[in-house]
C-alpha cells in the first residue's frame, strides 16, 4: 500500500508527498528528517491522505496535486473529491481518502 499526503506547515504552506510507511514518513517530517521542504517549513499536521496500491498510482496523483493551485489543494483538504479537479487526468476511483 503506498500513500499520497498534504501537510499544513507552520507558516501556512502545504507539502505534499508520497510513501509507502505513512506513520514513519511524517514522524521524519515533523523532526526535520524529511524532505528538504520540510526541513525549512516546519511541518504542523497531516492534513489529507489517500491511499493507493501501488507507487506509480502515488507518484501520480503527487504530481498532479502540487500542479494545483493553493485553494485547490486548500479545497482538497476540506474535503472536495479528487475528480472535482484532476477527473480526465487521473482515474481517481483508484485513490481511497483516508483522512
Amino acid at each position: 500500500m503506498y500513500y499520497t499526503y498534504m501537510l499544513r506547515c507552520l507558516d501556512n504552506s502545504i507539502y505534499t508527498g508520497m510513501t509507502n510507511d505513512i506513520e514513519k514518513r511524517i514522524e521524519k517530517h515533523k523532526t526535520g528528517k524529511g524532505a528538504k521542504y520540510t526541513k525549512s517549513h516546519q511541518a504542523e499536521k497531516i492534513e489529507a491522505v489517500w491511499r493507493s496500491k501501488d507507487k506509480s498510482l502515488a507518484c501520480k496523483l503527487e504530481y498532479q496535486i502540487k500542479q494545483l493551485t493553493k485553494k485547490q489543494k486548500e479545497d482538497l483538504i476540506k474535503g472536495e473529491k479528487l475528480s472535482k479537479y484532476l477527473s480526465g487526468i487521473l482515474d481517481c476511483r483508484r485513490y481511497y481518502r483516508k483522512i
